[in-house]
């Protein structure tokens, strides 16, 4: 995958996270206040993660692009990673 690739697909990614969080934060201020506890957690969770990927987008949109292809393969392994981590939060409740 090219970086631009890469960078759009991130930015589509962090836009359908961002929309998951709305969502959280709706059930939040609708939930009772033992699973306000919950929830709150669990959105910090996928916050954080959401952040761990536009950090990794700033550096791909900032990398030349050969240092793009030395870089390719980390990016690729991280962004599975946090990805996997966001939607398990998510899906945790």
């Amino acid at each position: 995958m090219d970086r631009d690739a890469f960078i759009e697909k991130t930015k589509a990614k962090i836009d359908e996270w961002n929309a998951e969080i709305a969502k959280q934060e709706a059930q939040i201020r609708g939930a009772q206040a033992d699973m306000k506890v919950k929830y709150e957690a669990q959105l910090a969770e996928m916050k954080e993660q959401r952040n761990k990927v536009e950090k990794k987008l700033h550096e791909a949109r900032d990398a030349s692009e050969q240092a793009w292809s030395d870089m390719q393969s980390g990016f690729v392994s991280a962004w599975n990673d946090i990805s996997s981590a966001f939607e398990k939060a998510a899906n945790r409740y």
